[in-house]
């Protein structure tokens, strides 16, 4: 095996395998080290597994509501093995797709645990044990982060798990608490809810999806109202305990400091995400963590120590795939000598795949409010969407806010059926700066659910046409 690259990458995820390619691309020689599957968590136990078991959310949904587009489906019965062997098959698939772009590009793949033990030199330490050291011009960390452990809530894959227990897990619970409302949270209780699980959502914070605007979080909370779950918000979890096998009572305290008391036989945590920094070395080569742990890096992602760099998860901020990505390009960039700026948080998106879907970019209301921003905020509900009727999904709605002064989009807010899809635009037009004026002139095919972003552009100024 060659041992002597100009850049090593420590990690497959979203991050480390497209700053591999982008390497490669430059003309790099490269190298990446992963001691599981490849493509990280997004690839094998995050992003695209719980997207595909919640396509069969959607679709047992669907099915559910046949008569209202003239249809009979009847003895509908959930194969939940087979659910979550579908989904297994998709990260399969996908991580096979990371396999082929190594090849490609002829990345060099080393499989092992990697640890930093001089400044350029990574000791991989492969699944039997057999020690290799590798050389590295420029080392880049994209570990990741994983959820946060508490002792109060002791996983054990049966009574208490995480959302990579729930990826794999074929016994579907009768009852589930699902601590922690954010995107991890409402995607699974959307999911197990659809299926028939009996599901109860506490979130400590006023919302749910608490980073998000509080009108969509409102609307939000009143659709899982309406499809079952049970949400508990401005509630603290006071105790939990397993009495028996299968077997969880849980106390809850809600805003108004009034007990409730639940019995469920699961319960899924899913508050918080922790960085993957230890047994890297770090502290060896020099290299410091932020008071929250995550690497301190700068805005080309350069750590504290010259030549070596950190993305994604384990270098803070958003922890989101396609901002792990995005820094990976950047550190990239920076390696091969072509880098202009680092990445525009501002600009991040963020999207929540449960039914009616949430997606955002820029700034909230509140936000505005706190800077003392003068906006200008216009809406249109799907309601009025002629292709949302027609395709029975009229929940939601469409939320732009806008400069008041020059007219330029601050932010973009979205809660309906196809919501991730729809933002891409808007996070373009943040990006080149356009206006109100912009958007609503930009003519949209009709009819199309993306008619509601020129509509809601035209009401920040009271000139909507369909409202």
């Amino acid at each position: 095996m060659e041992t002597n690259f100009d850049i090593v990458i420590i990690g497959s995820g979203p991050g480390g395998y497209v700053a591999a390619i982008k390497g490669a691309q430059a003309g790099k020689k490269v190298a990446l080290i992963e001691k599981a599957e490849l493509g990280g968590i997004c690839l094998n136990w995050g992003c695209i597994p719980t997207k595909a078991l919640l396509k069969s959310a959607e679709v047992a949904v669907t099915l559910k509501h046949a008569s209202d587009f003239g249809l009979t489906a009847e003895n509908i019965t959930v194969q939940f093995p087979k659910i979550i062997d579908r989904s297994r098959e998709v990260a399969k698939q996908n991580s096979n797709g990371v396999q082929f772009l190594m090849k490609k590009h002829k990345i060099e793949v080393i499989r092992g645990a990697a640890k930093l033990i001089a400044k350029g030199i990574i000791e991989v330490v492969a699944a039997d044990g057999a020690r290799t050291n590798i050389n590295a011009k420029d080392i880049l960390i994209a570990t990741g982060a994983s959820p946060r452990s508490f002792p109060q809530y002791p996983i054990d894959g049966k009574n208490f798990i995480t959302y990579r227990n729930a990826l794999d897990s074929r016994e579907q619970p009768k009852k589930l608490l699902i601590i922690g409302a954010g995107a991890i949270g409402v995607e699974f209780a959307y999911f197990f809810n659809s299926l028939g699980t009996e599901v109860h959502l506490v979130e400590m914070l006023p919302q749910l999806l608490p980073i998000e605007d509080e009108e969509v979080a409102k609307a939000l909370l009143a659709s899982f109202k309406k499809q079952g779950v049970n949400c508990y918000t401005s509630t603290q979890v006071q105790e939990v305990k397993a009495t028996g096998p299968g077997v969880i009572e849980a106390k809850l305290l809600d805003a108004a400091k009034k007990e409730i008391a639940l019995t469920v036989d699961r319960v899924l945590v899913a508050v918080g995400m922790a960085p993957n920094t230890k047994d890297l070395g770090l502290e060896q080569v020099g290299v410091k963590l932020d008071e929250r742990g995550f690497i301190k890096v700068d805005e080309f992602q350069e750590t504290t120590v010259k030549g070596i760099y950190a993305i994604g998860d384990v270098a803070g901020k958003q922890l989101l795939a396609h901002k792990a990505s995005a820094e990976g390009e950047t550190a990239i960039a920076k390696i091969t000598g072509s880098a202009k700026h680092g990445v525009d948080y501002a600009l991040i998106p963020g999207a929540t795949y449960c039914q009616p879907q949430v997606a955002s970019i820029g700034l909230t209301e509140k936000a505005c409010k706190e800077k003392n921003v003068a906006v200008k905020i216009g809406r249109f509900p799907f309601s009025a969407s002629g292709k949302a009727r027609a395709i029975g999904h009229t929940e939601g709605f469409v939320k732009l806010i806008f400069g008041a002064k020059y007219g330029e989009l601050l932010g973009a807010h979205i809660i309906g059926s196809e919501a991730t899809e729809m933002l891409a635009e808007l996070g373009l037009a943040m990006k080149l700066e356009s206006t109100y004026e912009e958007i609503m002139h930009s003519v949209h095919a009709h009819p199309t659910l993306s008619e509601a972003v020129m509509e809601a552009a035209a009401d920040s100024h009271g000139m909507a046409a369909h409202i």
